[in-house]
C-alpha cells in the first residue's frame, strides 16, 4: 500500500467492512460513532471516512450517505487488518466425514470436496483437476472416430479420467492405434508424464527404432499427445448459492457469472494463476481487466499427494465475503483432500 493509514482510519475501515459484511447496507457515520470500541463524534467518524474515501478505500453510492468497500479496501483489509478465525472442531469432524466415503473414487472426492466448499461457506465451491504435465500415468485409450479423427482417454494414477479429440497427420487404422495403446501402456504405466516424455525423446532419438515403422508411428503420436493440455478440468458446485447475493440479483449480472461458470476457460486461467503460489490465494475484484468476476472474490489453495500431482480448489463469492471464515476453511478442505489422496496411495 502507498498510504500509510492512521490507526483511526484503519479502525474505522474494519468496522464499515464487518459490518458491511454482515448487513450489505451501506455504513453511515452514526452508527459507526455508536460501535463499541469507536469513541467518536458522528462528524469526527465522518471526516475519516471521506479520507478514506478520497484514497480509494471507500465509496458513496449515490443513493445513501453510508459508504461501501472498494476492492482496494478489501485488499488493504485481508492483507492488514483481518483477523482469521480457527475452524471448530465440529465443523473439521464434518468436513472429514463428509469426505471420508470409502466408495468414493478421486473424481467423486474432488467433487465432493466442491459440495461440501459450497455448502459450508453458502458461495461456490471449485475445484480444478491437476494438469496432464503434473500427473501419474496409468492407462490410456485411443479410440478412432475418423480416418484421421481419434478420441484420447487419459487415466492418472489417483483415476481421474481426462479426454481429447486430436487430429492426426496420416490415417490410423484402430488396429494401429490399439498397438500404440498396448505399447504405451506396458511400458509407461506409472511413470510421470515428465519421465514418460524423457523415455520417448530418448527412443526416438536411437537409430534402431526408425526400423519399425509401426513402433517408429506409436512413439511419434505418444509424443504428439503427451504434449497437448488434456488439464483445465473444473468442476463448480453450488453455482446458484452466489447467485442468491444481492449484489448478483441484476439480471444481466446473474447472466454473466452463469455464463463464466458454464464456460470455465476464466476460471481456469484464474486458478491456473493462483496456483503457481503456495499457500491460500485471494483474489479480490476483477483482477487483469476480468470484467466477468467483476464483484467477487476467489479463494484458494493447493492440494496434492506424494507423487507430486497438483491440483486447486477455492471458493468463489462476492467480494462482501466474511474472509476470516472462508480462509480457514479452503486451507482445511485443501488439506485434507490431499491428506486423503495421499492415503489412498499407500
Amino acid at each position: 500500500m502507498s498510504e500509510e493509514l492512521s490507526e483511526r482510519s484503519r479502525l474505522i475501515l474494519q468496522a464499515i467492512i464487518e459490518d458491511y459484511t454482515t448487513t450489505g447496507e451501506p455504513v453511515g457515520s452514526r452508527t459507526l460513532s455508536r460501535r463499541t470500541g469507536i469513541n467518536l463524534s458522528p462528524a469526527s467518524v465522518r471526516n475519516v471516512m471521506a479520507d478514506l474515501e478520497e484514497l480509494g478505500y471507500l465509496y458513496s453510492p449515490h443513493t445513501s450517505a453510508g459508504r461501501i468497500p472498494t476492492d482496494k479496501g478489501y485488499r488493504f483489509y485481508v492483507a492488514s487488518l483481518l483477523r482469521v478465525q480457527q475452524l471448530s472442531h465440529e465443523v473439521r469432524d464434518h468436513l472429514r466425514r463428509e469426505c471420508q466415503v470409502p466408495e468414493l473414487d478421486t473424481e467423486g472426492l474432488l467433487r465432493e470436496a466442491g459440495r461440501i466448499l459450497s455448502a459450508t461457506s453458502n458461495y461456490t465451491g471449485l475445484v480444478m483437476v491437476p494438469r496432464f504435465t503434473s500427473t501419474v500415468f496409468r492407462r490410456i485409450e485411443f479410440v478412432r472416430l475418423a480416418e484421421q479423427r481419434v478420441l484420447v482417454v487419459f487415466i492418472t494414477q489417483t483415476g481421474i479420467v481426462q479426454h481429447k479429440l486430436v487430429e492426426v497427420d496420416v490415417p490410423l487404422t484402430q488396429g494401429e492405434l490399439d498397438e500404440v495403446t498396448n505399447y504405451l501402456n506396458q511400458e509407461f504405466s506409472g511413470l510421470s508424464i515428465q519421465e514418460i516424455k524423457s523415455r520417448i525423446a530418448s527412443e526416438m532419438a536411437q537409430e534402431q527404432a526408425l526400423f519399425d515403422s509401426l513402433q517408429r508411428r506409436a512413439l511419434l503420436l505418444s509424443s504428439y499427445v503427451l504434449q497437448l493440455d488434456l488439464g483445465g478440468q473444473v468442476f463448480v458446485e453450488g453455482a446458484s448459492n452466489i447467485l442468491e447475493q444481492p449484489e448478483f440479483a441484476d439480471l444481466s449480472t446473474m447472466k454473466r457469472l452463469l455464463r463464466t461458470f458454464d464456460q470455465k476457460s476464466l476460471l481456469v486461467e484464474l486458478l491456473d494463476k493462483a496456483q503457481q503460489v503456495e499457500g491460500v490465494q485471494i483474489l479480490i475484484g476483477s483482477a487483469d481487466n476480468h470484467s466477468e468476476i467483476e464483484g467477487c472474490s476467489l479463494v484458494t489453495s493447493c492440494y496434492s499427494s506424494r507423487r507430486g500431482t497438483t491440483g486447486i480448489l477455492g471458493v468463489i463469492g462476492p467480494t462482501r465475503m466474511p474472509y476470516a471464515m472462508v480462509i480457514p476453511l479452503v486451507d482445511y478442505a485443501a488439506s485434507l483432500v490431499s491428506d486423503i489422496l495421499n492415503s489412498e496411495s499407500e
